[in-house]
């Protein structure tokens, strides 16, 4: 009998710096993530009571690692290969810093490209369906 894993089970991601918190949904090409740990002086990357917007390109990483990891749990892989975020592109903040008290962050990954050696996907983050960060993440997979 298999026990299904939980998908933050999947990504290397712990503690304070798993920073997302609901899958909402998914697809084979997308993901949407809920954020929902940024409240005040809970933030591992926020710098005295503010988290600037440049880290909302983590929060994009992440929802990609978690899609990948869900592709492969799909498709039966026993373990889910790690990875490295080498490139950052496009990157556009409409803000400076997130309002910590603002709500939750709607996260959205969509998957370009995706084989043995890495992928590449866009990345946008809204909060009160206002965006506030998108760009391009590249992840290249290391040796297992």
């Amino acid at each position: 009998m298999s026990v299904q894993m939980h998908w933050s089970e999947l990504i290397p991601h712990a503690g304070a710096m798993r920073l997302l918190d609901h899958v909402m949904d998914w697809d084979d090409r997308h993901i949407h993530v809920i954020a929902e740990r940024h409240r005040p002086g809970h933030h591992p990357l926020q710098n005295g009571m503010h988290l600037h917007a440049v880290h909302l390109t983590e929060y994009g990483a992440q929802a990609s690692a978690v899609h990948g990891a869900l592709l492969a749990s799909a498709r039966g892989e026993a373990c889910v290969r790690a990875g490295r975020l080498v490139s950052l592109r496009d990157v556009q903040l409409a803000i400076e810093y997130v309002d910590l008290a603002g709500g939750h962050l709607d996260v959205h990954a969509e998957c370009l490209l995706a084989d043995e050696r890495g992928a590449q996907y866009l990345f946008k983050v809204e909060q009160r369906g206002l965006a506030l960060a998108s760009g391009r993440v590249a992840v290249i997979y290391t040796a297992q």
